[in-house]
């Protein structure tokens, strides 16, 4: 890999880390942080297939009060970098698969260090308001902000200082058994973690067309593009009829807002 992959490859790690924060650019979500990785040492195809293998993954991932969810920005960037100094192309996409879930839970470590030195940056920007310093603030909030890039960018180097044949030699040296258990395990968190992303939205206006989607895509030909595309007119006509109300067939009453549901609550 050359100097400026290298330079490059720690730029987008350092900004996924920090955007793991800030939630803005959304540079931390696997498929645009292994897009990057790809796309910045030539393995382009295999980073957007291994970055929308992980999506499905982290769909479930969120943080609730005090529970933190595993690092998506930690596995996106690593397992990128794995899989393009392995040098295995598409085909080594299942190998970074099942090194990703391993490496997000271990990101929790890391987090959670970097929030308990950040516990101190926030009493020093406590002082520094105290003073009516600004600028002084916003240096703090700068060295935390600093500290999340670097929580990403310092692993990732270290598995650049570590090269590619010792990376193909342990992905090389994982028994079969071992590498299958892992990518079966990956598959069943991305069931779960659709599951969850389910659970949340599953409301009586929602299924409907939740199942027309299932039963397009099983009976039709539809490419993923052709899909999106349906569910992007869909969305735009069941908001259209949001606004106009409606109350179905029955009286000519005011609707609810809910196209969907005045016909059913009508029948």
């Amino acid at each position: 890999m050359s100097v400026i992959s290298i330079i490059l490859v720690l730029i987008v790690a350092f900004l996924a880390g920090m955007d793991g924060i800030l939630d803005e650019f959304q540079f931390h979500q696997p498929l645009v942080a292994c897009t990057l990785i790809g796309l910045v040492t030539g393995n382009l195809t295999a980073g957007i297939i291994l970055g929308g293998s992980l999506q499905m993954i982290a769909l479930g991932w969120a943080n609730i009060g005090a529970a933190v969810a595993p690092d998506a920005a930690l596995a996106s960037v690593a397992s990128a970098i794995i899989l393009a100094l392995g040098g295995k192309g598409k085909a080594g996409v299942s190998d970074a698969i099942a090194i990703a879930v391993p490496l997000a839970v271990a990101g929790l470590f890391l987090t959670m260090l970097v929030r308990t030195v950040s516990v101190g940056l926030v009493h020093g920007a406590d002082a520094e308001a105290e003073k009516g310093n600004i600028a002084g603030m916003q240096m703090f909030h700068f060295i935390a902000l600093a500290l999340q890039g670097l929580r990403i960018a310092i692993p990732a180097g270290l598995i650049l200082a570590i090269g590619a044949d010792r990376v193909s030699s342990v992905l090389n040296a994982m028994p079969a058994w071992l590498s299958a258990g892992m990518a079966i395990g990956g598959g069943m968190v991305v069931a779960v973690g659709y599951a969850i992303v389910i659970n949340m939205m599953a409301t009586n206006e929602v299924w409907p067309f939740f199942f027309i989607g299932f039963a397009l895509a099983a009976v039709s030909s539809l490419t993923l593009i052709a899909m999106g595309m349906i569910g992007l007119a869909i969305a735009f006509i069941y908001l259209n009829l949001s606004k106009q109300g409606g109350s179905g067939n029955g009286g000519g009453g005011a609707g609810s807002g809910d196209p969907i549901g005045d016909i059913l609550n009508d029948y």
